[in-house]
C-alpha cells in the first residue's frame, strides 16, 4: 500500500469516527514496531518525527529509511515533522520526505501564533503537505518528555480555535483539553465539552498530543467528539525500556542487541493494543482506497550552451544553480549532468526532485527561481526544453 497524503487519512478517519495513531520513533528498532504493529492489526499509521527528540538521532540519516520503509508498507503511511521548531526545519523536514507537518507556537501568543503557523501553512500547502496547528498548550508532568514542554497548561477555547482556523488554513488543530506530554499524576480529567464544541464550530479533524495515560473510555470520548489523530510516544518508549530491564533482569546480555531484541515487538504490542483501542484496525483498505497516494515528480530539464562547450563556465552556472533552487520549498534533490554520448542531441540536463506536483508551479514562480533562471541560466541555454514526469 502507498505512502499517501496526510490529509486524506486524517479526513478519512474524521468521517468514519475513528483515530490514527501518529507514533513518534526513535530509532529503526521503533519504525520497524510501528509499522509491523500497524500491518498485524492492518490499521493506517502515522510515522511521527518529533524535533524535540532530534537530540537522540540525526534526522537526515534516519529520515532515508523512513520514507523507504513506509513506500514499502502494507499498510497505507503518512510521514509527519511533529512540533517543528521554525519554518527553516519544516522546509528541511519536506525536503527529506515529511509529507506532514506542524510548527509549534503554541506557546507564543495568540498573534504570533498565528503568524508563524500561516506562514508555515502556505509554502506546506505549496508542496502539498499537510499542516497541523497547534492553539492552546500541552505541557510535560513527568517523563521522558515532559522537560521539553515546561509551563501551565493553557485550554484552547472555541473563538480563538475558529479563529485561528480561519486566518491560518491549517488542515488539522491539536486542541488542549487537559492532556499533557509525559506521564499524567492522578486520574486524567478532559474537558469533553470543551472539545465537542471546538468539533460543532470547526468540523475538521482534530488532534491530542499527550496521548498516554488515558482510560479507554477517555478514548473512546475523544474520537466520538471528533478527534482524528492521537500522538503517542511515552507509553511506546516505556514499553521499550521495560522489555531492555527485562531482558538485563533474566540475565539476557550484556551485549547491546541481546539487550534490545524486545524492543520490535514490545513497540509492535502497543501499537497494534492502541489502533484497535481508537478504531483504526482493520481501516487499511478503505483509507487507502479514500487517500490519494503520494507521488514526487521529476522536473527533467535538457539544455545546450551558446558556443562551444565551456567546461569552467558551465561547472560555474551549475554551482550557483544549486546554492538558489536547492532553498526552494518543496526542491528535495537537485543533480546536474552532461551527456556520455558526443552526438546527442542536448548536451547537458538538469534532475530536480519536486514533493509532489504541487510544487512545479511554487518553484517555477518562487523568486529565487525567477532570478537565476532570467539572470544565469536562460541567457546561457537559449536551446532548452523542459518535461515534469509524475513518478509512481
Amino acid at each position: 500500500m502507498p505512502l499517501v497524503h496526510m490529509s486524506d487519512l486524517l479526513r478519512h478517519a474524521y468521517r468514519e469516527g475513528y483515530a490514527v495513531g501518529a507514533y513518534d520513533l526513535v530509532d529503526s528498532a521503533f519504525l520497524e514496531g510501528i509499522l509491523a504493529g500497524a500491518e498485524a492489526c492492518q490499521a493506517p499509521v502515522i510515522l511521527s518525527l518529533a524535533e524535540s527528540h532530534f537530540v537522540h538521532y540525526d534526522f537526515d540519516t534516519l529520515m532515508p529509511a523512513v520514507v523507504g520503509a513506509a513506500r514499502r508498507a502494507r499498510v497505507p503511511v503518512a510521514i509527519h515533522l511533529d512540533h517543528g521548531g521554525s519554518a527553516s526545519s519544516v522546509r528541511h523536514a519536506i525536503r527529506l520526505g515529511c509529507n506532514g507537518v506542524m510548527v509549534d507556537a503554541s506557546d507564543k501568543p495568540f498573534q504570533d501564533n498565528v503568524e508563524a503557523t500561516r506562514e508555515v501553512a502556505a509554502m506546506a500547502h505549496a508542496c502539498g503537505v499537510t499542516v497541523e496547528g497547534e492553539l492552546g498548550y500541552v505541557p510535560g508532568v513527568e517523563g521522558e518528555d515532559a522537560e521539553r514542554h515546561p509551563g501551565a497548561v493553557r485550554l484552547t477555547s472555541v473563538e480563538e480555535a475558529r479563529t485561528f482556523i480561519a486566518l491560518t488554513g491549517v488542515d488539522c488543530l491539536a486542541v488542549s483539553i487537559g492532556t499533557v506530554h509525559g506521564r499524567m499524576r492522578g486520574a486524567p480529567r478532559l474537558d469533553f465539552g470543551r472539545l465537542a464544541a471546538i468539533n460543532r464550530a470547526l468540523r475538521l479533524p482534530l488532534v491530542i498530543h499527550g496521548g498516554t495515560g488515558l482510560t479507554d473510555e477517555q478514548y473512546s470520548g475523544l474520537v466520538a467528539n471528533g478527534v482524528a489523530k492521537i500522538n503517542y510516544y511515552t507509553a511506546l518508549s516505556d514499553t521499550a525500556a521495560r522489555s531492555i530491564v527485562e531482558q538485563a533482569s533474566n540475565g539476557i546480555g550484556p551485549g547491546y542487541t541481546r539487550l534490545t531484541e524486545g524492543v520490535r515487538t514490545a513497540v509492535r504490542a502497543e501499537v497494534e493494543r492502541t489502533s484497535r483501542l481508537w478504531g483504526a484496525a482493520g481501516r487499511a483498505d478503505a483509507a487507502t482506497r479514500s487517500a490519494a497516494s503520494w507521488r514526487e515528480v521529476e522536473h527533467v530539464i535538457l539544455y545546450n550552451v551558446n558556443g562551444p562547450r565551456d567546461e569552467v563556465q558551465w561547472a560555474d552556472m551549475v554551482a550557483r544553480g544549486r546554492e538558489a533552487l536547492s532553498g526552494i520549498p518543496g526542491v528535495r534533490r537537485i543533480a546536474a549532468g552532461r551527456t556520455t554520448r558526443p552526438d546527442a542531441r542536448f548536451a547537458y540536463c538538469w534532475l530536480m526532485r519536486f514533493a509532489a506536483p504541487e510544487t512545479i508551479s511554487s518553484f517555477r514562480d518562487h523568486p529565487d527561481h525567477v532570478r537565476y533562471a532570467n539572470t544565469a541560466f536562460r541567457p546561457l541555454a537559449p536551446d532548452r526544453i523542459s518535461i515534469d514526469f509524475e513518478l509512481d
